[in-house]
């Protein structure tokens, strides 16, 4: 059965490897403060204390039994100490010390606020207004440029105009749609 009970404590409950939960949460009662307390010596950030601790329930609860081990509690703490160093090796292969925290990051952390958004479709109406007041002529110059991604000379031979043609309507399209979105 369990042959590392002779060197345990003898609070440890003498459990049947069927009832591994139970036995689960006692090894959860038993080492989680130690736990908690030697991974406090070793880890600066305390928000990870408890994630860690964790993660040494979760190894020892995919192990399929503990019949081999004769010394529970350096068992306990060597897994303890394989996650910190899986920690620290996963640490250094993400780069983790090079990036900035979010509490530093000057950026928006509401894009999709109801403010921006409707000042986001304000200015795509205001855009499509503009658009919209454009001549024919040089509104599909523009959108063939612009959205279609058409060179000039493509644009020239499209509509049987000149080059300079299609240079002057682009000119005048991009004048106008910036005076539309400065409104």
């Amino acid at each position: 059965m369990f042959r590392w009970r002779k060197q345990v404590a003898s609070s440890v409950p003498v459990a049947p490897a069927t009832d591994a939960g139970d036995f689960l949460v006692h090894l959860d009662r038993r080492y989680r403060r130690p736990l908690t307390s030697y991974f406090e010596k070793r880890i600066r950030e305390s928000y990870d204390i408890d994630d860690l601790v964790q993660e040494v329930f979760i190894r020892l609860a995919h192990r399929p039994n503990f019949d081999d081990i004769e010394y529970l509690e350096g068992y306990v703490f060597q897994t303890a100490a394989n996650v910190i160093r899986d920690r620290v090796r996963r640490r250094a292969v993400r780069h983790a010390a090079d990036h900035d925290p979010l509490e530093n990051c000057e950026l928006p952390t509401n894009d999709f606020s109801p403010e921006r958004v409707l000042q986001g479709r304000q200015l795509l109406d205001r855009a499509l207004g503009a658009l919209l007041e454009l001549p024919a002529r040089t509104r599909h110059v523009f959108v063939l440029r612009l959205y279609e991604g058409m060179k000039q000379e493509e644009i020239a031979a499209s509509l049987q105009i000149s080059v300079e043609s299609v240079r002057f309507h682009l000119r005048r399209a991009k004048e106008h749609m910036a005076r539309g979105l400065e409104k």
